[in-house]
């Protein structure tokens, strides 16, 4: 008959060189652990996923630690890793906690006090072992998937993280990744950007003020950094804040504590900073504009993000993603539209993006998003997409229209017509779209099945935008 599984947390005691001894098995227990004795990794593997812990025994070397979370990693298991190690090996003890082990006890050591100690150790940092899931992002290509694998491991140790990218890049999304997967993600996620707010009232926002500090300081204030107290403070385009605030900034990260404005009482932090920036920091310090100090207290891991065109991979998503959105509604674009989203340099990255996209929205009233449905900032110039074929990394969002061909106009007409609204904005890049497309295939049938329609159809807005007075539409009739 099987017996009852223990309530007790297991852990595996792994010591090829030698038995459980009856001592420690018998503190464990009364510790409260269940003890199962493993002395091979194959039958460390086979229990491994229901183990609180690991207690490892190591000689001479941290080897066999690694290899124990290798083993683990591969799994997808996070199980931490205890450590014994003969009492008079010290270096060895700092060696093994530096590779990762959760704590180092002395092989002679029989305490019930010390696995009791673990219990706690384990409770309160469990949520930093296991990391948790983020929300529904996208990294998609092969360089955000990287990012994003770094950010995950980051956001299990405690320490500041600089973000460093263009505007709109999508800083803010990964530091709420970098919150979510964190041990800190039930608690709050506090945002300031830096440059958004007064000179005069950041230091306010940051750290509150008392009853009385100041003229209209009717009643006393939490600042930002309580606000943030058990989760994460981003402090975005930190490089905009003035120098005076900077060095007082820098002394609350370094002693984790603050004074209210106006206040004497001293108030312990518990908060995670992550900080953002579209400038060069080593810049500003040499101009100085930017403190040295506060610049390497922020960036104990800098993550810096890569400009929308230089990960095409995300585009398609990110556009489906934004689509999704506003209206749960299947959508498809045409692959003609991923192609042309595709080709755009993205100045305004990602935030562009969404911009275009609801612009898209707005036009297409069927959900099929074509060509002309797009409205860039920036039009469509030949700058913009002379230089190259459409790039091949084209997503199929309508199976059926699979067979259709990708072909991306590479000429645009280089005086483009001012739109007055909606409609006929929407015919200008229609136009700029028919023409380009017709200047880069040999017929009009041709250009028909690139762009998706009859040939009857394309001599219908042909005649159309003659009629509204687009000039080059008659050239080609």
């Amino acid at each position: 008959m099987k017996s009852q599984p223990s309530t007790n947390p297991l852990a595996l005691w792994l010591d090829p060189e030698a038995a459980l001894s009856p001592e420690h098995s018998q503190a464990l227990l009364v510790s409260g652990w269940a003890v199962m004795p493993v002395n091979t990794l194959e039958n460390l593997l086979a229990h491994a996923a229901d183990a609180a812990m690991v207690v490892l025994h190591l000689t001479a070397d941290v080897t066999r630690l690694k290899a124990v979370q290798q083993l683990l990693q591969d799994a997808g298991l996070s199980t931490p890793v205890v450590c014994r190690v003969e009492r008079q090996e010290l270096d060895l003890a700092v060696e093994a906690t530096q590779a990762g082990a959760l704590t180092v006890l002395s092989n002679q050591d029989v305490r019930q006090a010390s696995w009791l100690r673990l219990h706690n150790q384990l409770n309160t940092t469990a949520a930093r072992l296991t990391p948790q899931p983020v929300r529904n992002v996208v990294f998609v290509d092969p360089a955000s998937q990287h990012l994003l694998a770094m950010a995950q491991k980051v956001a299990q140790a405690d320490v500041t993280a600089l973000l460093v990218g263009p505007t709109g890049s999508g800083k803010e999304v990964l530091a709420r990744v970098l919150h979510e997967a964190s041990g800190r993600a039930q608690g709050p996620f506090v945002a300031l950007n830096c440059a958004a707010m007064p000179e005069n009232l950041i230091e306010d926002m940051l750290f509150g003020h008392e009853k009385g500090a100041f003229t209209g300081a009717h009643r006393e204030q939490k600042g930002l950094f309580e606000q943030a107290q058990g989760g994460t403070l981003f402090l975005d385009e930190i490089g905009e804040m003035p120098m005076h605030l900077q060095s007082k900034l820098l002394r609350v990260l370094q002693e984790r504590q603050l004074t209210r404005l106006g206040g004497q009482t001293i108030i312990q932090l518990n908060v995670r900073i992550v900080a953002a920036t579209n400038k060069d920091l080593k810049k500003a310090i040499v101009e100085r504009e930017f403190r040295e100090d506060l610049y390497y207290r922020i960036a104990t891991f800098r993550m810096r993000l890569l400009p929308l065109a230089e990960r095409p991979g995300d585009i398609i998503p990110l556009a489906m993603q934004c689509l999704l959105q506003h209206d749960k509604k299947p959508w498809q674009l045409l692959p003609q539209t991923q192609a042309q989203l595709l080709q755009y340099p993205w100045p305004g990255n990602v935030r562009e993006l969404e911009n275009v996209m609801r612009r898209a929205m707005v036009l297409c009233a069927d959900h099929v998003v074509t060509p002309g449905h797009l409205m860039f900032d920036d039009w469509l110039t030949a700058s913009a997409l002379s230089a190259a074929p459409a790039p091949s990394v084209v997503m199929n969002t309508q199976p059926e229209l699979a067979d259709m061909p990708s072909a991306m106009p590479r000429a645009m007409p280089e005086e483009v017509p001012q739109a007055t609204d909606l409609n006929s904005a929407a015919r200008m890049n229609e136009h700029q779209v028919i023409m380009a497309t017709l200047a880069n295939t040999p017929s009009k049938t041709e250009a028909a099945k690139v762009l998706g329609i009859s040939p009857r159809t394309l001599r219908y807005k042909l005649a159309q935008l003659r009629e509204h007075g687009l000039g080059m539409a008659s050239a080609a009739c």
